[in-house]
């Protein structure tokens, strides 16, 4: 057979040039639209003047004041607690849509999945205004019970934690739905088929088989839920009526009300402290379920 019968190799070296010229690209967007903000942010978080974020000095007493403020700890506090809240929440009540969606075999399965993500196509602050129209003192839910005579007094459904809650579970379970449909790939029916045929009843092979193999498509929808949630600013300002305190809210009252630059970025690294030590439990619970 004749040498030129098949096209010649790249060399290795070549070959590693192209994939690094290839990454370039996107390494050099990544650091214009991450890297250099984040840069930006560490470095305005020790600024000693409370206008610039490079005027002055370097100090840590934004941290010091982040860390060791009673207020602030209340507030990291209360953004975990909702993160969870409404994390847990919204797995479970999207944990059987994704479920379905995955199992279903019907003509109209893109349609159903197109419906159970469209609240993607509207803005998170038109849902958060429907959500105060639907809570609030006058609104749906109370006028329907005080107009049926179950209650004498509007129920305090919004400017709480309660409302945000709710609104934030209903705005984030799409983005549940999504995960949880790309992770649950390892789903296999024939293994429920099995199980079927060897005595297995329905709740068995649910506990036994679809929820351990669901598991990482269910904790990737949790960190995704978690991370937009205790990121959330719009959502708890509008529905906790300016009595819910989270560290979105925070960074927004530093920067744009007392014009605490620096504390507003010490505040923001903390957050993102939280989205770090949170990504690192995600990924040791997702290397035990798969070792």
């Amino acid at each position: 057979m004749s040498a030129t019968a098949f096209p010649a190799q790249p060399a290795a070296g070549s070959a590693r040039w192209m994939l690094l010229a290839l990454l370039v690209p996107g390494l050099l967007a990544l650091m214009a639209t991450f890297l250099l903000p984040m840069a930006w942010l560490l470095r305005a978080s020790f600024s000693t003047s409370s206008m610039s974020a490079f005027g002055g000095g370097m100090t840590l007493e934004h941290y010091r004041a982040a860390i060791t403020d009673p207020f602030y700890w209340k507030v990291a506090v209360n953004t975990l607690w909702l993160g969870v809240t409404v994390s847990f929440f919204a797995v479970v009540l999207s944990y059987p849509i994704a479920l379905f969606l995955t199992r279903s075999e019907s003509r109209w399965r893109g349609v159903l999945t197109a419906l159970a993500v469209a609240p993607l196509l509207t803005s998170a602050v038109v849902r958060t205004y429907g959500w105060m129209v639907i809570l609030g003192d006058r609104g749906v839910i109370n006028g329907t019970l005080q107009s049926l005579g179950l209650t004498d007094a509007p129920i305090r459904l919004s400017n709480n934690s309660f409302g945000a809650t709710v609104a934030l579970v209903e705005i984030l379970m799409p983005y549940a739905i999504l995960a949880m449909l790309a992770g649950f790939g390892r789903l296999n029916p024939q293994l429920e088929e099995a199980a079927a045929m060897l005595g297995a009843n329905k709740a068995r092979v649910f506990w036994r088989i679809v929820l351990p193999l669901s598991l990482p498509g269910v904790l990737t929808a949790a960190l995704l839920v978690f991370v937009l949630a205790i990121s959330s600013f719009v959502t708890p300002r509008l529905m906790g009526g300016g009595r819910v305190f989270v560290l979105g809210t925070e960074v927004f009252q530093e920067a744009t009300v007392t014009l605490n630059w620096p504390l507003a970025a010490a505040l923001s690294v903390v957050l993102l402290a939280l989205f770090s030590s949170v990504i690192v439990i995600y990924q040791r619970a997702l290397r035990r379920l798969e070792a």
